[in-house]
């Protein structure tokens, strides 16, 4: 009896704790940023969005398939849509694609970096319901291929300052517009242009490139408008799994072809996924959003001590994003096996994309993948990759910059920090700079979401014109004017 109420009673205090946790665990007390208008010309900003897509900028895995007459067509088209930007900003060609200019400031204060790509990946026009490159503004919509990703950020970025230039703005410190023409190949051009500024010895403010947007319905229990800011992101490693026999005819199967045997190592690594990890820019996401959730998420957010494994099952079912904050994934993207109905393959390769979370390595995910993977036939190599991104704080002048200037664009719009999932050039500024941020300053609703690298890729008018006043008030307010 004694031991059955000395069990009820750990019983009662676990329930307790788990409620005063979660009563607890209400959104913070921030001071109210009142909303700024800010003037910017929608039918300019379409105009010179319209244009950049009509450059047919495409990076294949294979660069001798680029068109690159089509990249220097668009470099040479910038002067034309920019012509205050050249000529009042310093800009250079870095490599063969980067693009770099300095806004001079009126004081050596750390500079603003904004950076963005130009380059887009493939369309093919038969899933489109109008041309990829056509550029075509219609029915208040832009169309096109990096309408989304991210020709509308250098474009927004370019549009607010020329229109800072015209209206007499001078900043108080530099402001540095970098483009890169390779990202969607982990190409070295970020790469090139952070060797020219770390070689000049430009130390960052802050650094803000794609990622975040401000989203609807993406949190479990939280309606409101999120701008969700990224501090770090996860690494992208390709890696391929092989098998190989005699081949024959058909007519005679062996017990386990080379397909068979990479059907079994996909059917491997999904049952035996990586482990359920709450890394520290998901834990940021947590305490940043959470709190405005419902009592039940909240009970589970604020006492993962006790529902992690409840959680952890949640995500394994659902999948997609709230299950890539939270542990390493595997994407089956390529395969290659047989030319002929009538002939067993003697080769058959998969390539499958892992995006590593923070704290993990390349290597190590290597090692991971042989022990999900036993059968000794099946070869696991690495291809090529970059490992997971380093985390930038919250508490310094560039994140209030970003919130603050979130809040005046966006009214009503909750922040928060957040592990990007997909990859961007922002990890190669890290070396200069500790306060590297994602965030595109666009608001993408979950269908706009799905066009990133998929067809029918489009951008309301409206919302490019937004765009261009986040960054317009952006630079306003990191730069020393009112």
């Amino acid at each position: 009896m004694i031991v059955l109420w000395l069990l009820l009673g750990l019983i009662a205090l676990l329930m307790i704790t788990i409620l005063i946790r979660t009563l607890r665990f209400r959104p913070l007390t921030e001071e109210p940023i009142a909303p700024v208008k800010t003037e910017a010309d929608a039918d300019e900003a379409a105009r010179n969005l319209s244009a950049l897509v009509r450059c047919r900028t495409v990076s294949h895995a294979d660069s001798a398939l680029d068109d690159e007459k089509e990249f220097i067509g668009l470099i040479a088209l910038l002067p034309e849509l920019f012509p205050n930007v050249y000529r009042v900003c310093g800009h250079e060609a870095v490599g063969s694609r980067g693009l770099l200019f300095r806004w001079k400031g009126s004081t050596d204060a750390a500079p603003l970096v904004l950076t963005a790509h130009y380059d887009v990946v493939p369309a093919d026009e038969r899933q489109w319901e109008r041309p990829p490159f056509s550029g075509e503004i219609a029915e208040g919509m832009i169309h096109g291929r990096g309408t989304l990703d991210t020709k509308c950020t250098l474009s927004a970025v370019l549009t607010a300052a020329e229109t800072l230039i015209k209206q007499g703005f001078t900043p108080a410190r530099d402001v540095y517009f970098c483009f890169g023409g390779n990202e969607e190949v982990m190409g070295d051009g970020a790469a090139r242009i952070v060797d020219t500024l770390e070689k000049r010895g430009v130390k960052p403010l802050m650094v803000v490139d794609e990622g975040g947007a401000i989203v609807t319905n993406v949190f479990p229990g939280v309606s409101q408008p999120c701008a969700l800011i990224g501090v770090a992101e996860k690494g992208s490693v390709n890696y391929r799994l092989g098998a190989h026999a005699k081949g024959g005819h058909s007519s005679a199967p062996p017990s386990r072809t080379p397909v068979d045997r990479l059907a079994q190592a996909c059917v491997d690594l999904r049952r035996k996924p990586f482990p359920f990890r709450t890394v520290k820019p998901a834990l940021m996401l947590l305490n940043g959003l959470a709190r405005y959730s419902t009592f039940a998420y909240r009970m589970i957010f604020a006492n993962l001590w006790a529902f992690g494994p409840l959680l952890d099952a949640i995500c394994r079912k659902s999948g997609g994003e709230l299950n890539a904050l939270f542990r390493t994934t595997v994407a089956y993207t390529v395969f290659h096996a047989g030319e002929s109905a009538n002939v067993l393959p003697a080769d058959a390769e998969m390539t499958i994309n892992v995006r590593v979370l923070p704290g993990e390595s390349i290597e190590g995910t290597l090692v991971a993948l042989h022990k999900k993977v036993r059968d000794p036939q099946t070869d696991i190599t690495l291809l090529r990759g970059q490992g997971p991104s380093a985390c930038s704080g919250t508490d310094g002048v560039g994140y209030a910059l970003l919130r603050r200037t979130i809040g005046e664009t966006y009214p009503g719009t909750l922040v928060s920090p957040y592990l990007m999932i997909a990859g961007s050039d922002a990890r190669f500024y890290e070396r200069i700079c500790s306060h590297v941020y994602r965030f595109s300053g666009m608001a993408l609703t979950a269908e706009e979401r799905k066009m990133i690298h998929g067809a029918n890729e489009q951008i309301p008018v409206s919302k490019q014109a937004d765009t261009v006043r986040f960054f317009m008030r952006l630079m306003q307010n990191g730069c020393g004017s009112e």
